[in-house]
C-alpha cells in the first residue's frame, strides 16, 4: 500500500529488539555496504528518537527526520524501503485527516550469521570487493587460543546452588525485552511444493525443515534457479546419512550460476538509475528520449546493446561492476560514461580511459544523466576555432553536440541521430 509521505504525517518509533553499540559497528561495517549510508543514517535517526530508557519514542513528526537528514520525503520512503526489506524495520499506517505511523525497530543479524547468511554474504563480497571483504571477516574473526594442555574445571550450577522448595507462581515473561530480528521477506515464484513432492520415493521429505526451504529459496533467488534446476542441484547434495550438505548446496548452486554467467557472481546492486536522481518525466523532446533510455537501461542491457545483442565478455562485466561499486557512478551515469568512451574509441572500451573519467566523475559526486552528459560536454567537446561551433560528428555521442540537453525540441540533424540511436532499445 503505497502512499505519499507528507513532513506532517504523525510517527512514533517503538524499539522491538535491544540494540546495542556491537549492533551498530555491525550495521556501518557489514549492512551499509549493501544498503548505502542513508538507510542506516535513518535507521540511527530513528533509534535517537527513542526515550531514555530505548523503548518507545514521542510523537513526532515526518518533518523532522527530513530537516535532521537534509532530505526529501521521496528520499526518506525509499531509505524506508530499504530498512524494510533488509529486515531492519517494520512499518504501519494509520490513515486519517494526518497520516499515522508505527516504526518498530529490530536489530541486526549477528557477524556469524551475516556471513553464513546465502545472501548478505555473497552481495557483500560483490559490494567490497576481496580485499575489503578479507579485512571484515579478519575484523569480525574469534580469537582461538591452544588450550591442548588445559584441563576445564569450571563449575556447574548445581555444584555451586542448593535446590530450594518449590514455590508457586505465575511465571512473569510477557513484554520482557529480547533480542529480535527479521527474517528476509523474499516474495519468491518459487515452487517448493514442486521440488520437494516430485523428489525420488527414496529421500525422506522430513529432511526439507523450515530452515532447509528458507534457505533453498534464498538461494534460488540470488542465483536466478527454478524449481526443476534446483531439484537436481538439492539431490546431488545429499550425503550418505540421506540429509542435505547445505554448504554443497550453496557450493554447487554459486558454481552453475557463475558456469552461465562467465564466472561473474550475482549482486543486487541498483542495475537502473533510481527513481530520486530521474529527469521528470513531460519532455517528448528526443535528447529527453535519449536522457530516459540512459536512466532506465541497466548497464549491463545498455551495453549488451551496443554489442549488437551479444552478451559482454567477462572483462568488460567486471569493468561495469567496478564503476558502479569502486568508483561508486550510479547506472545512468555509467551507461553515458560508456556511450562517451565507445563513440569516441571506435567502439572500443578503453579501460584507462574510462577509469580516468570516472574517477572525475566520481571526485565531482556526479549522480544524474543530465550532469554526467553536461560534464563530458564540457571537458571534452572540442569546439571548430574558426565558427566557435560544433557540427554533428561521427566521433562523438549524437546527444553531444545539443548545447541545451534540456531544451523542449531538437534540430533535424539531431532529431535525425537520436531516432536511429533509440532504435536500439525498442
Amino acid at each position: 500500500m503505497d502512499m505519499a509521505l507528507l513532513p506532517a504525517d504523525n510517527y512514533i518509533v517503538v524499539n522491538k529488539s535491544i540494540i546495542t553499540d556491537y549492533d551498530k559497528k555491525i550495521l556501518s561495517m557489514l549492512y551499509l555496504p549493501i544498503t548505502g549510508s542513508l538507510p542506516i543514517m535513518l535507521y540511527n535517526t530513528l533509534v535517537n528518537d527513542l526515550d531514555h530508557q530505548e523503548v518507545i519514542s514521542d510523537g513526532l513528526e515526518h518533518a523532522h527526520l527530513l530537516s535532521n537528514l537534509h532530505i526529501s520525503a521521496k528520499e526518506l520512503e525509499e531509505a524506508r524501503n530499504i530498512l524494510e526489506g533488509i529486515g531492519l524495520l517494520k512499518t504501519y499506517l494509520k490513515k486519517d485527516t494526518v497520516n499515522k505511523y508505527i516504526y518498530e525497530l529490530y536489530s541486526p543479524v549477528s557477524a556469524h550469521e551475516f556471513f553464513s547468511h546465502p545472501i548478505f554474504n555473497i552481495v557483500l563480497y560483490n559490494n567490497v570487493g576481496k580485499r575489503e571483504y578479507e579485512r571484515l571477516v579478519n575484523y569480525f574473526k574469534t580469537i582461538k587460543i591452544n588450550k591442548d594442555d588445559y584441563t576445564e574445571i569450571t563449575h556447574s550450577f548445581s555444584q555451586i546452588f542448593e535446590s530450594v522448595p518449590y514455590t508457586s507462581f505465575d511465571m512473569y515473561k510477557d513484554n520482557i525485552r529480547k533480542y529480535n530480528k527479521l527474517k528476509l521477506n523474499i516474495d519468491s515464484s518459487f515452487d517448493m511444493n514442486f521440488l520437494i513432492e516430485t523428489m525420488p520415493k527414496n529421500i525422506d521429505k522430513k529432511i526439507f525443515t523450515k530452515d532447509l526451504q528458507e534457505l533453498i529459496i534464498s538461494l534460488a533467488y540470488l542465483y536466478d534457479i527454478d524449481a526443476p534446476k534446483m531439484q537436481n542441484i538439492v539431490k546431488s547434495c545429499i550425503n550418505e546419512k540421506g540429509l542435505v550438505n547445505r554448504e554443497e548446496l550453496r557450493k554447487v548452486c554459486r558454481n552453475h550460476y557463475q558456469f552461465d554467467h562467465s564466472g561473474v557472481l550475482p549482486t543486487v546492486i541498483s542495475t537502473t538509475q533510481p527513481e530520486y536522481l530521474r529527469k521528470p518525466i513531460g519532455d517528448t523532446s528526443n535528447i529527453a528520449k535519449m536522457i530516459y533510455t540512459f536512466e532506465t537501461t541497466s548497464p549491463y542491457d545498455f551495453l549488451k546493446s551496443k554489442h549488437n545483442g551479444a552478451e559482454p565478455v567477462k572483462r568488460d562485466i567486471l569493468l561495469l561492476e567496478n564503476l558502479i561499486i569502486d568508483y561508486k557512478l550510479k547506472p545512468g551515469v555509467v551507461n553515458v560514461l560508456i556511450d562517451f568512451v565507445l563513440k569516441t574509441n571506435d567502439n572500443k572500451l578503453n579501460r584507462a580511459m574510462i577509469e580516468t573519467i570516472a574517477g572525475q566523475w566520481s571526485r565531482k559526486k556526479i549522480e544524474t544523466v543530465e550532469e554526467a552528459m553536461e560534464t563530458a560536454k564540457k571537458n571534452y567537446k572540442k569546439p571548430n576555432v574558426k565558427t566557435g561551433k560544433v557540427a554533428i560528428d561521427k566521433n562523438v555521442p549524437m546527444w553531444f553536440n545539443n548545447n541545451d540537453i534540456k531544451a523542449e525540441e531538437a534540430t533535424d540533424a539531431e532529431v535525425k541521430a537520436m531516432e536511429e540511436m533509440l532504435k536500439e532499445f525498442r
